[in-house]
């Protein structure tokens, strides 16, 4: 699933193509077939393009918003005008053109137009954490909310839980944690405020570069690396699914506590 250092990036890429422009509208998949947003958008200018955790938002004049999660398959492709698409045209649930280029989101499972007050009330969105990307994290709420949940869940799994601290996915996971030595299958009771702090200041550096350049890739220590050294104490690399979701989780169970 794309993370929010990924979503963060994605609206780094389309932002100069669309802000302050009127786009032509285009959406094909049938999914969205008799939701008339050509006619609904018509005339209306692209506001700002932003995102909070791994939710994308597209804002126009009079209060409208195009709200996308990808989840595991969706992408968003950004194009010169007359340069070939990346996956086939069969995939593309949206396009939004303009003189500066087109910007296409394929296979995106949560795509839909909303008002500005049912966003700012949809419990889906009203229910997210803090932002690890904003400009300034919400430690306080980040920790409130992680001492509102429940004691017993792994560390590792909590962090996942977008309700506690948005962007973070199953890759930054396991590398905050790597970076803060702190075991992921530590009880979330048995983690101190510090060490639950330490975590995700260890983590945004990563995730503020990538969601700059996009080379999430080149901040990969551990993630993936099952049986490999440890590049910090050299013993093996462990991994196992957690959590409901069973995503594998990879740490070292000789230098993280």
């Amino acid at each position: 699933m794309p993370e929010g250092d990924t979503i963060h990036y994605a609206a780094r890429r389309i932002r100069p193509l669309v802000e302050g422009r009127v786009p032509e509208i285009e959406h094909p998949h049938p999914r969205l077939h008799g939701e008339h947003w050509p006619r609904k958008l018509a005339g209306r200018a692209v506001t700002s393009v932003g995102a909070h955790g791994k939710h994308l938002f597209v804002r126009f004049d009079g209060d409208l918003t195009i709200h996308s999660h990808l989840r595991m398959t969706g992408s968003w492709g950004t194009y010169r005008a007359g340069q070939p698409w990346r996956r086939a045209a069969r995939r593309a649930w949206l396009a939004l053109r303009t003189s500066e280029g087109e910007v296409v989101q394929f296979d995106g499972p949560v795509l839909e137009l909303l008002t500005e007050s049912r966003r700012r009330t949809d419990p889906r969105l009203s229910r997210l954490g803090p932002d690890i990307l904003a400009p300034e994290l919400d430690e306080a709420t980040f920790l409130r909310r992680l001492r509102g949940d429940d004691p017993t869940r792994p560390i590792g799994d909590a962090l996942l839980d977008q309700r506690t601290i948005a962007g973070i996915g199953n890759m930054w996971k396991c590398e905050g944690c790597f970076a803060a030595a702190i075991d992921p299958w530590r009880p979330a009771g048995a983690v101190t405020d510090d060490e639950a702090l330490a975590i995700v200041r260890a983590t945004r550096p990563g995730m503020q570069q990538s969601a700059t350049d996009g080379m999430q890739d080149l901040h990969r220590r551990i993630y993936g690396r099952a049986g490999r050294p440890c590049p910090r104490c050299g013993a093996p690399i462990r991994s196992r699914g957690q959590g409901d979701a069973n995503r594998i989780t990879y740490w070292c169970g000789s230098c993280q506590r």
